[in-house]
């Protein structure tokens, strides 16, 4: 029998992974530290460890490194959060076997402890590192994927970006509820759309529903559809997303906005596959995968009392947190060009060669809020003022330009009283208002770290206003 040790301070998260584990024919130990782990591995060797990469008293780099000088072919699996996957990538360079990323999914971890001990019966060691899918670990700097739509997208070559798609094709081809989390513009749909094309759904309709823009009367029926005579308005019968998606994938976007009574008719439908039209007695039987998506933790929106748990389970089977783009640096040069290609294609020229190196350092530098529809728009732009040869500086907006000398000019918290703006002018009302506005810009810029984006959304100015403001304001 195998024997796995567990170091992982939670100790729920022991006792979860042991009765599985147990249940599946292992023998397993838990450690509830680094120390402890380390103490038992040299008491009696495992055959693999299952560790944490955040411990009370260790980082799992620390236990890796430790249980290696110990027994330098030990198998360490490292457990690690979404926001650590940098991280783990870099503890599988020193050596640990793979890692698996919370939540933990039980055919997962089945499926990397099956790879360790294969590759051990067959003579490999854990230092030669993971066996990665070929479709995400080998793919090009430019690798494109189509989406059931027949557009091309673009698949990055960031440690970022190849665990994400490492998990889309975990989860892909299993029934699993998803979540996508992420940012405004990182790409949601396109990402749901992939999970749908690599499904066994993928001969069936993809259909994609914004809840953001409806209202609690329109939601109803844009979900379920209608019949005639239903509401005011309802002049003939409709079809909703769950009959024109029936056999294939629902894509609900901003999913958290809908209200508790659409949320209730949500529930209902995923739990008996059954569902009414707006207004009619008859029960039509479904059979559809849901994806939802939100810009918000789902988990504190129940606990709000924002959004149903019961519902939020029901979703919660799988989630994927998409990376924003400042997280994934080195996919900005392939999407770039990557753009800029589909920008000449849509002008129907191609006399716009690439960019100058200024540019593209401008663009590593940028911190890119709205993502990659930011920097999609950024770069049609540059393309439509650019009449040939390289994409230069003058043709880029001014935030984006002016970015680290904006950044640097709003951050002088050194400077004396006497130098701000509208601090020695004459102390009447109107410059009264202009100086309290100036402190409440200054303090929202320090509270965002200076990303001028956020500001202005927490402001409800565009950023251009917020732009040409900070600039009156200087000296």
């Amino acid at each position: 029998m195998k024997r796995i040790l567990i170091i992982d301070d939670d100790m729920d998260m022991c006792n979860l992974l042991g009765r599985f584990l147990g249940k599946k024919g292992f023998e397993t130990e838990a450690a509830h530290n680094g120390n402890k782990g380390i103490a038992k591995f040299k008491e009696s060797g495992f055959d693999i460890v299952l560790c944490d990469f955040r411990l009370g008293d260790k980082e799992g780099r620390e236990v890796l490194k430790e249980i290696k000088q110990i027994d330098q072919h030990a198998i360490v699996i490292i457990i690690t959060g979404y926001s650590d996957i940098k991280t783990a990538v870099d503890v599988i360079k020193a050596g640990a076997f793979d890692y698996i990323t919370k939540p933990l999914i039980p055919e997962e971890v089945l499926n990397v402890i099956g790879r360790a001990l294969q590759q051990q019966s067959e003579g490999g060691t854990a230092t030669e590192g993971p066996a990665r899918p070929a479709t995400i670990t080998q793919a090009p700097a430019a690798t494109k994927k189509r989406s059931s739509t027949d557009d091309e997208f673009l698949v990055g070559q960031s440690p970022a970006t190849r665990e994400l798609y490492r998990q889309i094709e975990l989860v892909a081809p299993t029934n699993y509820s998803i979540i996508l989390y992420g940012e405004s513009g990182t790409g949601k749909e396109v990402i749901a759309r992939t999970i749908h094309q690599n499904s066994t759904r993928k001969d069936k309709p993809f259909i994609a529903m914004d809840c953001g823009t409806l209202s609690k009367e329109l939601a109803g029926s844009e979900l379920f559809g209608h019949v005639k005579g239903a509401f005011t308005g309802a002049l003939a019968d409709k079809e909703g997303h769950f009959e024109l998606a029936n056999g294939g994938t629902l894509f609900l976007d901003e999913v958290g906005n809908l209200s508790y009574e659409i949320q209730a008719a949500l529930l209902r439908v995923i739990q008996e596959r059954k569902f009414k039209r707006v207004g009619g007695l008859k029960e039509m039987d479904v059979d559809v995968r849901i994806i939802v998506a939100s810009n918000e933790n789902l988990q504190e929106s129940y606990r709000k009392g924002k959004f149903r748990e019961d519902l939020f389970h029901r979703f919660n089977e799988f989630s994927i947190v998409l990376p924003a783009l400042r997280y994934r640096k080195e996919d900005i040069p392939l999407f770039a060009e990557f753009f800029l290609a589909r920008a000449n294609k849509e002008l129907n020229r191609e006399n716009v060669e690439g960019f100058e190196p200024e540019v593209m350092q401008i663009f590593m530098n940028y911190s890119w809020p709205g993502n990659l529809r930011e920097f999609r728009n950024v770069v049609r732009r540059a393309a439509l003022l650019t009449t040939e040869g390289l994409v230069n500086g003058k043709v880029l907006p001014p935030e984006i330009v002016d970015s680290n000398s904006f950044s640097a000019a709003v951050h002088e918290q050194h400077a004396p009283v006497q130098h701000h703006p509208v601090a020695h002018k004459e102390t009447d009302l109107k410059n009264a208002a202009a100086q309290a506005e100036y402190d409440t810009i200054m303090n929202v810029l320090k509270q965002v770290n200076y990303n001028k984006s956020r500001a202005a959304e927490i402001l409800k100015i565009d950023r251009k206003t917020l732009y040409n403001k900070i600039k009156s304001y200087q000296p």
